[in-house]
């Protein structure tokens, strides 16, 4: 199965997945709770940026370089949200969410980064093991969340390859070009995610 998963020994790295996973999801929390003002699109864009620099990606400036990769494959959310904003609720609040929602994004995708899926489920099964007094299906919801975390930035990914490949053919950079291609890119993940799961027992 396709992930963002990148080898290396940062901190970030070596720390086990269960910690990293509450730590990213306080932060995502924290930033996404942010009143909708100015000083809450600086504060996002600080977390953002402090998050990756610190993240012990690689040597120097590896891991802003790696922040500025994420921030461009998610730059139509960023564009659509920002116009709806602006639409419907003004600059100072369009400001604010699309920081915030940036951040957010960015932040979730530094654990894609840095876990292995299988590392990942694995804390997430033993964190919600607990609930299985309550009849709750803890290797489901784990499956569940894996995907969701690991899917989103993934496709991110792949809509920037898509273009990537059309500006090298000398593509036009039209929306109805872009539509078709990346529609099959994704569905050929969502095969090899298929596959991934059925691997591991899923029906």
């Amino acid at each position: 199965m396709l992930t963002l998963y990148r080898p290396g020994n940062g901190w970030l790295h070596r720390m086990p997945a269960g910690p990293k996973l509450l730590l990213i999801l306080s932060v995502v929390l924290a930033v996404s709770l942010l009143p909708s003002h100015w000083w809450s699109a600086a504060v996002a864009t600080a977390a953002g940026i402090l998050g990756y620099a610190v993240s012990g990606l690689g040597a120097g400036l590896s891991g802003i370089r790696e922040l500025g990769r994420q921030v461009f494959a998610v730059r139509w959310v960023i564009v659509i949200t920002a116009v709806s904003q602006l639409i419907f609720l003004g600059p100072e609040p369009a400001v604010a969410n699309v920081a915030r929602v940036t951040a957010a994004i960015v932040l979730a995708a530094l654990l894609a980064l840095t876990t292995r899926v299988t590392a990942l489920l694995d804390a997430i099964e033993r964190g919600l093991h607990p609930l299985e007094r309550l009849g709750l299906d803890s290797h489901r919801i784990a499956l569940l969340l894996t995907v969701t975390i690991s899917t989103i930035p993934v496709l991110g990914r792949r809509a920037s390859e898509v273009r990537d490949a059309q500006r090298a053919r000398g593509a036009r950079n039209d929306p109805r070009t872009f539509v078709v291609p990346f529609l099959i890119v994704a569905l050929k993940h969502a095969d090899e995610l298929g596959d991934a799961l059925t691997a591991r027992g899923v029906r």
